[in-house]
């Protein structure tokens, strides 16, 4: 498996430093693209789109971004194409992200749940593969409708 990213704005440097030790501990390399990295000040735009487009670009398979809601970062993430990013404060959502919507970034609110839930939910997603099936011709359909806005 390629490394996890991972980015945080500075709502969420804490439980982003955490999740990071958590899935060291578990065996999973993880690049850190967040706002404490970086040499310059950077706002959580900034982050979500380096997120986004390293796995775009296939340096990463999956990505986690936090900031204060996890709403601005999964805004920001969806406007890369081929790129899905879900907000989730909940397991079954984060299970369900990637099972029925093949999502490779969830976002998380760093000032919604808390630690524990966050590790659960990571968890949850980690563990999902793409279910196809069913829901194979919506997230066709996601990039059919992707390439037809590219296209103005």
């Amino acid at each position: 498996m390629l490394p996890i990213a991972i980015g945080c704005d500075d709502a969420a440097i804490e439980m982003k430093n955490q999740l990071v030790s958590y899935l060291q501990q578990k065996g999973i390399k993880v690049i850190d693209y967040s706002c404490d990295r970086q040499s310059e000040p950077t706002i959580y735009p900034d982050i979500a789109m380096q997120v986004a487009q390293a796995i775009k670009a296939g340096t990463h398979e999956r990505g986690i971004l936090i900031c204060g809601t996890g709403i601005g970062m999964s805004i920001t993430a969806n406007k890369v194409p081929g790129i899905r990013a879900a907000q989730c404060h909940d397991a079954y959502s984060a299970q369900r992200a990637r099972k029925s919507n093949d999502a490779q970034i969830i976002s998380l609110g760093a000032r919604v749940i808390g630690l524990e839930l966050a590790k659960t939910i990571v968890d949850n997603w980690l563990d999902a593969e793409f279910d196809g099936g069913n829901s194979a011709p919506k997230v066709d359909k996601i990039g059919y409708y992707e390439q037809q806005m590219q296209r103005g």
